[in-house]
């Protein structure tokens, strides 16, 4: 077992290997972290934002507004980036979390793709386009939601991206959790590729096993090489049996369809945190987004981390305390991105990041108590280079 040293406080070891983590806490409790970020853009598209002659959804969420929001839609929602990839015309794609909370209750609830453009001068957001994801061919061995094999949030629950130089996509899922592989059109290119030995509860009530991962704790985040070849899922939850506090990262050999035998662990700043998306920034460098489980005012922890597969993790953004000289974000010297999902991050330039939220809608709250969040799409400058 060859072990490295967290600098950050608190955690402690990074492991190689299928080994169990070891821990390490500094003697001097110091902390590695960057000067204050910079707001540089803001945009948001409006909470009620649909896609236009779709499908009826939301029937599980009762009769009653949710956040003022009257209940079911008409169409599908354009709600809850969870992860984000650039395309080379200045348009982003964005992936639509799984629905509304939870399998039970999004089975009309259609997984998309939406490609979105920013306007930071207008501080806007526009739905240029998308896709669903379907199963044409019949990868999925199990029982789908639809017979038309149109993918639903009750049949999976995608929460990171990356896109591969062939246009297709990866995606990790929460309820196997899965990898699962998508054309350029979203049609499902493979069956599902299961975590070996770990069980969400809704895979492991399918396999008859007992679960080992808390429910909403898969892939929450899936980072690419520069080359393509290796994904690096990690887990948002603490597998059973490892030390609390710690998230599994694996290596996923894309020319081998299989993993490999690397793994590393995260360590939180808290096992109430939880890491919300992971993205390469360079050769073994990643950006990850860990946050506490809060929102609006209540908000206490929301920022970004660098770390290295050689052992160093550095505090880069406090989301919670960005500096805004122009204002750009409101009428405050200081801009909170205070949601209880922020999900999706992604780099632009050496010193800039891309963050996004996802709104849960119409469930979540968090700018405005009582209405239900818009999606907000802010770039930062970091006080050094990545």
């Amino acid at each position: 077992m060859v072990l490295y040293r967290w600098t950050a406080p608190g955690l402690m070891a990074l492991t190689l290997a299928f080994g169990l983590p070891s821990y390490a806490e500094p003697a001097d409790g110091s902390h590695a972290a960057w000067g204050q970020a910079t707001l540089t853009g803001f945009a948001s598209l409006p909470a009620q934002t649909f896609v236009s002659a779709s499908e009826p959804s939301g029937s599980a969420l009762g009769t009653e507004p949710v956040n003022g929001v009257p209940v079911p839609f008409a169409d599908q929602p354009v709600q809850g980036f969870s992860g984000i990839v650039r395309n080379l015309d200045g348009s982003f794609d964005v992936l639509s979390d799984n629905g509304y909370g939870s399998q039970a209750n999004s089975a009309d609830f259609v997984l998309r793709i939406q490609r979105i453009m920013p306007s930071f001068e207008s501080k806007t957001v526009d739905v240029v386009g998308g896709l669903n994801l379907t199963d044409p061919a019949g990868h999925v061995a199990w029982p789908l939601t639809r017979p038309d094999r149109v993918l639903t949030g009750s049949d999976f629950d995608p929460e990171s991206m990356v896109k591969l130089g062939d246009g297709s996509y990866w995606m990790g899922d929460e309820f196997g959790p899965y990898l699962l592989h998508f054309d350029r059109a979203g049609r499902l290119l493979a069956p599902p590729v299961p975590l070996d030995g770990v069980y969400s509860p809704q895979s492991a009530a399918r396999l008859g096993v007992t679960p080992n991962l808390g429910n909403s704790r898969g892939f929450e985040g899936v980072a690419v090489s520069r080359d393509g070849r290796y994904l690096y899922p990690m887990l948002e939850g603490t597998v059973t049996g490892d030390t609390p506090g710690t998230l599994r990262i694996n290596q996923f050999d894309t020319r081998a369809n299989a993993y490999t035998s690397r793994r590393w662990t995260y360590p939180l700043e808290s096992p109430d945190h939880s890491a919300a998306d992971f993205v390469a920034v360079g050769r073994d460098r990643f950006a990850v987004i860990e946050r506490d489980g809060l929102q609006g005012e209540a908000a206490q922890f929301k920022r970004i981390y660098l770390i290295d597969l050689s052992g160093t993790k550095t505090m880069v953004a406090d989301l919670l305390n960005i500096a805004d000289p122009l204002r750009l974000g409101g009428s405050e010297a200081v801009f909170r991105f205070p949601f209880f999902t922020i999900e999706a991050v992604i780099q632009l330039d050496d010193r800039t990041l891309g963050v996004l939220n996802d709104n849960n809608f119409p469930s979540s709250s968090g700018r405005t108590p009582g209405l239900p969040d818009n999606n907000e799409f802010i770039t930062i400058r970091l006080s050094h280079k990545l």
